[in-house]
């Protein structure tokens, strides 16, 4: 996975689709966060294009929250952590499966 690199609208589909995993956004309820929100690095290190960090940073974004957006009233919030087991467990596993298949479309 390090060894593929996504240019921007990849990771963005990729972004998009793992907020649709964790919010289940629609017209009326949209997700709190953005895309570019969930792609934003929180090490330096972490800003590299390969699907690997594009993985890793919309992992820790998604799983540790602390991220700043708006309700759908339109007030602030911040994301929560998941902090239930079977929750991490899936969004992960969905994760992996969404990472996986974009690495076998690229191959």
């Amino acid at each position: 996975m390090r060894a593929i690199t996504l240019d921007e609208g990849e990771a963005e589909v990729f972004a998009r689709s793992a907020l649709a995993l964790k919010y289940d956004p629609t017209d009326n309820k949209p997700a709190p966060i953005t895309e570019s929100q969930i792609l934003m690095p929180r090490r330096f290190d972490d800003r590299r294009p390969d699907l690997w960090s594009v993985f890793n940073r919309t992992q820790e974004n998604l799983t540790k929250g602390g991220l700043h957006g708006r309700s759908a009233n339109g007030r602030r919030q911040q994301t929560r952590p998941v902090q239930g087991i079977d929750s991490d467990v899936r969004l992960n596993r969905a994760l992996w499966m969404l990472a996986d298949g974009l690495r076998q479309l690229k191959a």
